[in-house]
Order: structure tokens, then sequence, then C-alpha cells
């Protein structure tokens, strides 16, 4: 995934309210704008705003059926996301392991050398 496919991803993230909306895709498998818009005290333009962002980021693909145009999951993206943070979080605790190593042997010296 390019890098800015990876920050759209995160972008699109960062919102409660777009959080809540995939969260309730991912119970449902598909939802209508007005069935994604129920639980929220904000307009329906509002719910749209956030639908297009977390389509243009991926996250969401629209069907039609009929009238209607049911919401859906993409997970790709998120998987990405996923990994992205795993091999951060890899490396990071990598590094935090090798610097307690090092702590700990530093310490090990300072008991082994008398005062």
């Amino acid at each position: 995934m390019a890098e800015d496919e990876l920050s759209s991803t995160f972008a699109a993230l960062a919102d409660p309210t777009r959080r809540a909306i995939l969260y309730r895709l991912a119970l449902a498998g598909e939802a209508t704008v007005n069935e994604l818009a129920e639980p929220f005290s904000i307009s329906l333009q509002a719910i749209s705003k956030h639908l297009k962002v977390l389509e243009r980021a991926g996250l969401i693909a629209r069907g039609r059926d009929a009238q209607f145009r049911p919401c859906r999951l993409e997970a790709a993206p998120l998987e990405t996301a996923a990994e992205w943070i795993e091999n951060h979080r890899r490396l990071w605790q990598d590094r935090l392991d090798r610097f307690d190593q090092k702590l700990q042997e530093i310490q090990r010296r300072q008991k082994e050398t008398p005062s």
C-alpha cells in the first residue's frame, strides 16, 4: 500500500464517528445511510460526508440495490494498517529488549565492581 493510502486510512480512522460506522458495518455486513445514521445525533448530510471519507480511504464500498446504496466494510486497508502497526511494534519491542539487556549488563557490572 502506498504511503498516501496508509495516511488516508489513518486519517479516516482518526474520527470516532467514522470508527463507529465501521464497527456497525462489521457487525451488520451491509447497511444503508439511514441505518448507519440512526444512532448518531448528527444530520444525514454529516453522515454522508463521513461515508465519503471512508469510501475515499477504501474502507467501505457502496453497492446498488434498486434505489438504495448499501454500504459494506472493506477490510483490506484495515489489514494493511494493522500490519504496518505490527511491524513498527516489533521494531520498537526489539529496540526496547536490546536496551533492557544493555541496562541489565550495566547493573550486573556495577554489582561486580567493588566501590
